[in-house]
């Protein structure tokens, strides 16, 4: 099975990661010595191998992951290279042990940082959460139409987004990823999988859409909302009852003309959040025919100048959407131009 994946890597002339054995692994990791964290499918521990380069070492826990989780992530991430994609750099495979190699990226997540607002974890500004939310575009950009192979991640979130020494961002977690044909933008699932929060509604209702790449778009989307207004987007302690799904209070902001306003936020960077409010409403439609592709997601974060246009409201599931805004819409082509209903930003 294993060297099926091997021979996979290889047969388009792929770099193929390095292979290592469990012995090196206790070497790299000196017995697992330094614990970074806790992800889904196992821990992580900080690793150094013998040219001196700082390693992240995951050990996946063979209760919570599957064989095919690990095939996922060294058939995807193995093949690819690009500055906003972590690289895997290897991999072990030796009786039970599932153990994953990544490029240490000493910032960690950024769910801390848009989350977590301590001594230890300080505040990113609004300038570098939007950086980093070019560079989480452009990585998703390239797994959709950049590789030879559609890369479909299925669990963007910010917990799977990694920050480098610069805060650059990378996006990792490939254990949910799909491969399909370029030429193809449809995909069959026998499960839905993703994160709550983060899910497209697709994913559950079939009468919404055909599963694509639109899926990520509407993640993205998600955590595009949260990177902007530095919050969960489904809190049930919020002071009014309106603000409990942030999307929805923000897109009547928006429509209503209200000012929106976030603490100790100067007016430039206001400006650069609502912006980000903004594509992330486009992104996070019902329909996956109304949010545009990811390129189109970078043309709209990128522009300089001119207001863009609010997008019809979002909603949870279709029975809660207005016939109006389900057979209507800002239906998109495969280019990102909207065809039909209201038009997106030019």
């Amino acid at each position: 099975m294993y060297d099926g994946v091997e021979d996979f890597l290889s047969s388009d002339n792929s770099i193929i990661p390095i292979r290592y054995s469990y012995r090196d692994i206790k070497k790299i990791t000196e017995q697992f010595k330094t614990k970074l964290g806790n992800g889904g499918y196992g821990s992580v521990f900080k690793g150094q191998l013998r040219s001196g380069r700082l390693v992240a070492v995951k050990l996946l826990d063979k209760a919570k992951s599957s064989d095919q989780d690990f095939v996922n992530e060294v058939a995807t991430i193995g093949r690819i290279h690009h500055v906003n994609v972590v690289q895997l750099i290897g991999f072990c495979v030796e009786g039970s042990k599932r153990v994953l190699i990544y490029e240490f990226m000493p910032n960690g997540s950024l769910e801390k940082y848009i989350f977590s607002h301590t001594k230890e974890n300080y505040s990113l500004s609004c300038e570098q959460l939007y950086s980093i939310s070019l560079g989480v575009a452009r990585g998703i950009e390239y797994l959709h139409h950049g590789c030879n192979m559609k890369i479909l991640h299925f669990d963007i979130k910010p917990h799977n987004i990694l920050l480098d020494e610069n805060f650059n961002p990378k996006v990792s977690d490939f254990g949910l990823a799909r491969l399909c044909p370029t030429d193809k933008s449809i995909v069959s699932l026998t499960a839905a999988r993703g994160t709550i929060g983060y899910m497209a509604p697709e994913l559950f209702y079939r009468n919404v859409g055909t599963i694509s790449y639109k899926a990520d778009v509407y993640s993205f989307g998600m955590l595009l909302m949260e990177m902007a207004s530095r919050r969960k987007n489904l809190n049930a302690l919020a002071e009014q009852s309106s603000q409990i799904y942030f999307p929805f209070w923000i897109y009547d902001k928006f429509h209503d003309g209200s000012e929106v306003t976030i603490e100790n936020d100067t007016d430039q960077e206001m400006k650069l959040a609502k912006k980000m409010m903004i594509v992330a409403l486009w992104c996070i439609q019902t329909k996956p025919d109304d949010r545009p592709s990811m390129d189109k997601v970078l043309e709209m974060l990128e522009e300089e100048d001119g207001d863009l246009q609010i997008p019809n409201k979002p909603y949870f599931c279709p029975q809660d959407s207005p016939i109006a805004d389900v057979y209507s819409s800002n239906s998109w082509t495969s280019d990102g131009t909207s065809v039909s209903g209201s038009k997106g930003p030019n």
